[in-house]
């Protein structure tokens, strides 16, 4: 058994965590750059608790320049043996409505002007990514977010998109009709592909703001909806982070599903010739399998 410790990603309009006892923000240092912003570190209910703005408090970087790779490694520097991952989204269902939770478990990535691996020329890696999300973590969230009556769709599909702007009303129809995705967002990618290069487990919780620009009535939609929907989101998602100790437990036994041996056998390039510079830079992604 090892110690659970709990870090939350937090987005559009989820800032904090609520009842963290000995609550500070620190600066973790990563050598693939400056996160988003400091970490709200504390323990919730007995167990460690690790908090990080996505957007940095403030909404400071948009969705092509949230620095991902910098904010993993510096969650997986504090111990965080669990990322939760809390954004806002739109809907591509009917049946999935603003004000509903999604426990993404599928994901289609169409961002582009991202880094999407710690690896590269030096230290090549190939991690699967076939079920990029952790079952075992998914099914807590949804759990916690239904006990205090939160509609919540147990799967989904995720288009991940580069943003900033919103979809065409053609390309929503080709997401939604031809391609199958339930929700589109801009920052869940290359974020779970990232933590499961970094041995995370990762679980991605949707909150639905709006129908995209497919829906006949997205037009009437007003601002001012979208973000009611999004603060009452904002608060469900702090309930939901709340009842997450309870739930995981203060020891957590090896992920069933080997989100935490996702390297096992991913590195391909042969010890000898491997990078020192880059293998310096992922002691704690990697150090593991590294001997770092």
């Amino acid at each position: 058994m090892s110690e659970t410790v709990i870090g939350v990603i937090g987005g559009s309009g989820v800032y904090e965590i609520d009842g963290l006892e000995d609550a500070r923000w620190q600066a973790v240092d990563s050598p693939w750059g400056t996160p988003s912003d400091q970490i709200l570190t504390g323990r919730l209910d007995g167990v460690k608790m690790a908090f990080l703005p996505r957007h940095g408090r403030g909404h400071v970087h948009s969705p092509s320049t949230v620095p991902y790779r910098a904010n993993i490694d510096a969650l997986k520097r504090l111990g965080v043996t669990d990322v939760i991952s809390v954004s806002a989204c739109g809907s591509f269902r009917e049946e999935m409505a603003p004000g509903d939770f999604v426990i993404v478990d599928q994901f289609i990535d169409r961002t582009f002007a991202r880094e999407k691996s710690f690896f590269g020329t030096g230290c090549v890696a190939h991690v699967s990514v076939a079920h990029p999300t952790c079952l075992r973590l998914g099914a807590a969230c949804a759990t916690a977010a239904e006990a205090q009556g939160v509609t919540v769709h147990r799967g989904g599909t995720y288009l991940a998109m580069e943003g900033p702007q919103f979809s065409t009303l053609a390309e929503s129809r080709m997401y939604r009709e031809a391609w199958g995705c339930d929700v589109i967002g801009m920052t869940n990618m290359p974020e779970a592909k990232l933590a499961r290069e970094a041995e995370l487990c990762y679980a991605s919780v949707a909150m639905i703001t709006d129908f995209d620009s497919w829906h006949p009535d997205h037009g009437a939609v007003e601002i001012t909806e979208i973000i009611a929907t999004l603060t009452g989101n904002s608060q469900k998602a702090r309930n939901l982070v709340a009842a997450l100790p309870g739930l995981l437990g203060a020891e957590r036994a090896p992920c069933p599903h080997g989100c935490d041996r996702a390297l096992d056998f991913a590195v391909m390039t042969a010890p000898d010739k491997r990078d020192p510079a880059l293998l310096a830079k992922l002691d704690a992604v990697a150090g593991r399998v590294l001997g770092a």
